[in-house]
């Protein structure tokens, strides 16, 4: 069995850099053989383990105080089976590489999100979707999954196999173990057309269901100040016949989308009053555009300018009044908010954790950019959704606690349960989920 050194140890931050912390210890594993023993030593020892993937979560659900473990050298594929398109693929695979090489067998994830940099193990564990009224999130998309317990046990679960344990560790915040392997239920390779077009708020709100029936996937952007949204729609097509432009994606995505917008964030947040004006503008920026593409092309783009953000799960007929109560909100924020309001749909699920679970799911994702202030914003709008029903991204930022949790949760002590069984030592705990399990 081939071993690894542990790494000089050294600050680690996520993608935002609002969490950060300075391992005791930093391991980087090859193999599940390497968990195995790390765990198992641990457990003797009455240390705590935490694995972390690439740091994309905002919430300090992967920070390890005392041993790191830094999955990123067990990536790529493990097996294919084309005929069946069930692939499995070593826990540290990040989304990015995991389509590249689902596209050389000629397959595809159902869905994903927009980002693509989060490894498949930290994408499930979150509870991370897309959009469509006919997918959940992207856990649901997991056929099997092999994990490392508390005790330092390899176990495998499926629907027929440890199906408690396949209910619970699909969306499990690293709190049930360290995955090593995933198996996912896969599709033949297709292609998407996408239309993105400007629209106000009261149409899109007054004709949502309609969008929401007649499209694979709809979701829509508001932005702060105005009446106005950017409405998104990817339907599946036989052909690839309306590519982008080179300049056109990079005009839109790169330049527009990030470049300008950095710019107009910085301003903002240098000048408050020209918010507004700047939201204004980001309004009409961005054109209406339709073109087709390989689906992961169309699903994830590029995001380089840095932002917090939480976003809350709530039954899809308290959309309105989350969105009323929200622009009340930023109205009354005595600073200003300097991007878009994402709001995405999903169907309903059976995994005990999931946002999504038992129900579908209207999704309100709210940002700041970096450095800007954001917890009283994020505090009065999570109040709000909280008294819908709504349940938090678990990786996103809230602060919610295990008793106001159970209470969202139908099979919440269903999985604490499970999590006894798996990790009766608490291995695998840290502050924050202390918090929202309990202890």
């Amino acid at each position: 069995m081939t071993r690894t050194a542990p790494t000089p140890t050294r600050p680690w931050s996520n993608w935002a850099g609002n969490q950060q912390v300075t391992p005791a210890l930093s391991v980087t594993p090859v193999s599940t053989d390497e968990i195995v023993a790390l765990v198992q030593n641990a457990a003797t020892e009455g240390r705590r383990v935490k694995p972390v993937g690439t740091g994309h979560s905002f919430t300090a659900a992967a920070l390890a105080d005392d041993i790191q473990v830094d999955l990123r050298r067990m990536s790529g594929l493990i097996s294919v089976d084309r005929e069946a398109r069930l692939v499995t693929v070593h826990a540290g695979t990040d989304l990015c590489l995991l389509n590249e090489e689902l596209a050389g067998h000629g397959l595809a994830m159902p869905n994903l999100g927009d980002i693509n940099v989060q490894t498949i193990a930290g994408a499930i564990s979150t509870g991370t979707h897309g959009t469509g009224a006919g997918y959940g999130c992207l856990s649901t998309f997991v056929e099997a999954l092999t994990l490392v317990t508390g005790s330092g046990e390899v176990v495998r679960c499926s629907a027929s196999s440890n199906a408690d344990l396949f209910r619970a560790a699909r969306v499990g915040i690293g709190a049930l173990g360290v995955i090593t392997e995933v198996t996912l239920r896969c599709v033949d390779a297709f292609v998407l057309r996408a239309h993105e077009a400007p629209a106000l708020l009261t149409d899109v709100l007054g004709d949502l269901d309609e969008r929401i029936a007649a499209n694979d996937h709809f979701e829509f952007y508001w932005y702060p100040y105005t009446d106005r949204v950017q409405a998104k729609t990817n339907n599946r097509v036989a052909l690839d016949d309306a590519p982008l432009s080179r300049f056109r994606a990079w005009l839109d995505d790169e330049f527009l989308s990030n470049t300008v917008y950095a710019g107009a964030c910085r301003l903002g947040r240098l000048v408050p009053a020209v918010v507004p004006t700047v939201q204004a503008v980001s309004a009409r920026a961005l054109t209406e555009r339709t073109y087709t593409a390989r689906s992961d092309r169309v699903f994830c783009t590029p995001r380089r300018v840095r932002f917090t953000e939480m976003e809350y799960g709530v039954p899809r007929a308290a959309l309105p009044e989350a969105l009323a109560a929200l622009q009340h909100i930023v109205a009354s924020m005595p600073f200003k908010v300097q991007f878009p309001v994402e709001i995405r749909f999903t169907a309903p699920d059976d995994i005990w954790l999931s946002h999504g679970y038992g129900r579908e799911s209207a999704y309100l994702a709210i940002h700041q950019y970096v450095g800007a202030p954001y917890e009283p914003y994020f505090r009065a709008f999570e109040k709000v959704a909280a008294s819908l029903g709504g349940r938090p991204h678990w990786g996103k930022l809230h602060y919610r606690d295990a008793a106001s949790l159970r209470e969202a949760y139908p099979r919440f002590d269903d999985f604490l349960a499970v999590r006894d069984r798996l990790d009766p030592g608490r291995v695998f705990t840290n502050e924050y989920t202390t918090r929202v399990l309990g202890d």
